[in-house]
């Protein structure tokens, strides 16, 4: 029997209808039309289809789609304003770091996620915390430039509307 979730999705409201057994990566792509997230293993090894789910990194093809029922979900739809595209995305274009673009949504909203918990972080621990997201075009040298890249900008925006 299909169950009824209401959730927020990028910050906006959101219902749908969904199979008990449907992952949220199915219903983001398929009911949704969400179709950032990706799907590279299905077995939460890639990171591929990686979505923040309140405050937290999940691989949403491990996620029951039942279980964002009255959760706030981010995808990488959520990262751009309008045209405006977020730092993170500026940088990965700037810096070349994606090639076929299947892992480069997991990337980003993990280092969105990184940058939200910590906006200084160090090559060490950007390496560290994508650590779950495989790459197999780009190597991983102009990913992690790219967020260093783009944890600088947003410092330096973020000071100059300080002053």
């Amino acid at each position: 029997m299909k169950q009824h979730i209401c959730t927020h999705i990028n910050g906006e409201a959101a219902e749908f209808l969904c199979d008990p057994g449907d992952t949220l990566l199915q219903v983001l792509r398929d009911n949704l039309q969400l179709t950032g997230t990706k799907e590279g293993c299905g077995s939460g090894d890639c990171g591929a289809c990686s979505v923040m789910l309140d405050d937290r990194l999940v691989c949403s093809c491990l996620v029951l789609a039942v279980e964002a029922q009255h959760h706030q979900i981010g995808t990488v739809e959520g990262l751009a304003t309008g045209d405006r595209l977020h730092p993170l995305q500026q940088a990965f274009l700037d810096h070349a770091a994606l090639q076929c673009g299947i892992c480069t949504p997991g990337f980003l909203v993990a280092a969105k996620a990184l940058l939200d918990h910590n906006p200084s972080p160090t090559e060490s621990e950007v390496r560290f915390w994508i650590a779950g997201n495989l790459c197999r075009c780009t190597g991983y040298d102009k990913i992690v430039r790219a967020i260093l890249a783009a944890a600088e900008n947003m410092r330096d925006s973020h000071a100059g509307a300080q002053s």
